[in-house]
């Protein structure tokens, strides 16, 4: 295998070949892949459907890297040192192992599109300034264990996807109103039952924009909108009637409805 490997590697060094694709290869330790480390050209690196359990530090010697994909390996935690790579813009650690995002993350100077679907995340897990990741242009977070998102998603203006789906999410924060760019938004599968009425600053009605929120218990007056349309739904939200609703939905202290499933034995499902 690691014959095979290297000839990927030299073939890319020789040909200054500045995106790699090593996925699919049953590499276990980036360290041990021969002479990957030394190719500081690379701006795509492709690591997916391979058994990493970590990532070294030394990842962050890829000053040029761009894009770095690590989808479906048993990674349970990431370097502190990510967050200093100056170019990456997309990272994908989806269908992974990890309960935290490592301390500092937010510090990723150019991050725009962070994929962590499939993972054990939830509000906890995130650092202190996950939210000063201000570039951030998508924001994937499906099939975590999030009960609520904090309201410091609202510092992230430049968001134009949110995906919260699958989750075991209980209330949207009001903050939530304040990603006025968002075009994309993914809540479906969770434990919703109101959305808050700052939900209707959001333009999320439109051919060109997604909005999907079935599979929430959602109270009466709402689920009815989503009958007969989006639209509909955002129009209500609006209203002076709903508003009252809403503020007498909290004062109600409504009993939370019980989560759907298992998340943890759902993943391991899914890595078989």
């Amino acid at each position: 295998m690691s014959s095979k490997l290297k000839k990927v590697v030299d073939e890319s060094r020789d040909g200054n070949n500045p995106e790699l694709d090593l996925g699919d290869r049953g590499i276990v330790n980036m360290l041990e892949v021969p002479g990957l480390m030394e190719l500081q050209n690379l701006t795509r690196l492709t690591l997916c459907h391979n058994k990493l359990t970590a990532l070294p530090p030394a990842i962050a010697n890829f000053l040029s890297l761009e894009i770095l994909n690590l989808f479906n390996n048993s990674i349970e935690e990431l370097p502190t040192t990510l967050s200093s790579m100056p170019k990456l813009r997309i990272l994908n650690v989806g269908m992974n192992k990890l309960y935290t995002l490592s301390r500092g993350f937010g510090a990723c100077p150019q991050l725009e599109v962070l994929d962590c679907t499939y993972n054990n995340l939830s509000e906890k897990s995130l650092p202190a300034n996950f939210f000063c990741l201000d570039t951030l242009r998508a924001l994937y977070m499906g099939d975590n264990d999030f009960e609520v998102i904090p309201p410091e998603i609202g510092r992230l203006k430049n968001l134009q996807i949110l995906c919260f789906r699958e989750n075991d999410l209980v209330a949207l924060p009001k903050e939530i109103g304040d990603l006025v760019r968002l075009r994309e938004l993914h809540i479906q599968g969770n434990r919703l039952t109101v959305l808050p009425p700052e939900f209707g600053n959001l333009d999320l009605v439109g051919t060109k924009q997604v909005f999907k929120a079935d599979n929430n218990p959602w109270v009466t007056p709402i689920a009815d909108q989503f009958q007969v349309g989006a639209s509909h739904v955002f129009d209500y939200i609006r209203s002076d009637t709903y508003k009252f609703l809403y503020g007498r939905h909290l004062s109600a202290n409504a009993p939370l409805p019980p989560k759907t499933q298992d998340k943890s034995k759902k993943i391991s499902r899914i890595k078989k």
